[in-house]
């Protein structure tokens, strides 16, 4: 090729490296997290060998639902020993009424960040003022968790898309907390159940949803709960709208899997090569 051809191909070539340069890189998600909840059963039975097998199929990160009788710091050894952290743990709104300090040092023992309530009694949400008792709650409880850098949140289910005095739960709870301390964890399976839009939620409560249960549904009408991937939510958008949402960690989670440890391995596997 002499230099003129040499330089007309250069030439050619500019716009598609311009292009290729403008375009954005596909995202992955650099750690994925497992929700213990899942594998429930196992932990009954060994919660050594159920971490070391959560460990080897990639997790990262775990959140607890429970310790299994296990002081926090034996935990927190485990936890170690198999290179994984734990983010966040699930406790009762009681736990933020009673005990609250003696959980806030656990936690702190176990590194977390977070402390999720998973769901309310009927009698803490039947009513706007029941509602706005137990927002009440967790800003008290958020501001005394600061004090251990840790923040308190609420994870929805399909419940919390039912009205109380023509408002939402979940919109109640959203507006009545302080984001200065209360945080949420979006279950991406019970939102889709439930016909809420998170990307609504996303955009009207911006940086609100820093952890989301990852889970997929089998779409209507029966939404068979099933494994990450094999299902009808479109997790790469989702995934897109992290700064918007605010995501920091993603947990993995199944109700109630025919074989839990078969179960987590898909859905590590679909997310571990999922680009977005």
């Amino acid at each position: 090729m002499d230099r003129r051809s040499f330089v007309g191909t250069l030439a050619a070539m500019a716009p598609i490296a311009a292009l290729g340069r403008r375009l954005p890189a596909a995202d992955s998600l650099d750690r994925i997290g497992l929700q213990l909840y899942t594998m429930r059963a196992a932990m009954a039975t060994s919660v050594e060998r159920t971490l070391h097998q959560v460990a080897q199929i990639g997790y990262k990160e775990v959140e607890f639902a429970g310790y299994f009788g296990r002081p926090a710091r034996a935990i927190r050894q485990l936890l170690d020993r198999n290179g994984l952290k734990s983010p966040a743990a699930h406790v009762s709104l009681d736990v933020l009424r009673t005990g609250w300090h003696r959980t806030l040092s656990e936690a702190e023992a176990m590194g977390q960040k977070w402390l999720v309530v998973p769901s309310l009694a009927e009698s803490d949400r039947n009513s706007m003022d029941a509602l706005k008792r137990t927002a009440e709650v967790m800003n008290r409880a958020g501001l005394d968790a600061r004090t251990y850098k840790i923040r308190v949140g609420y994870h929805n289910h399909d419940i919390e898309f039912q009205e109380v005095e023509g408002k939402r739960i979940l919109d109640v709870l959203l507006d009545e907390t302080d984001p200065e301390y209360v945080d949420f964890e979006m279950d991406l399976y019970w939102i889709t159940r439930a016909g809420g839009d998170p990307f609504d939620y996303f955009r009207r409560y911006p940086e609100r949803f820093p952890l989301l249960h990852v889970k997929d549904s089998s779409g209507p009408p029966d939404h068979r709960m099933t494994e990450v991937g094999k299902g009808t939510i479109d997790f790469a958008a989702i995934f897109r709208a992290a700064r918007q949402g605010g995501f920091k960690h993603y947990f993995v989670e199944h109700d109630n899997p025919a074989d839990p440890m078969a179960s987590i391995g898909t859905s590590f596997r679909y997310l571990d090569g999922l680009k977005f």
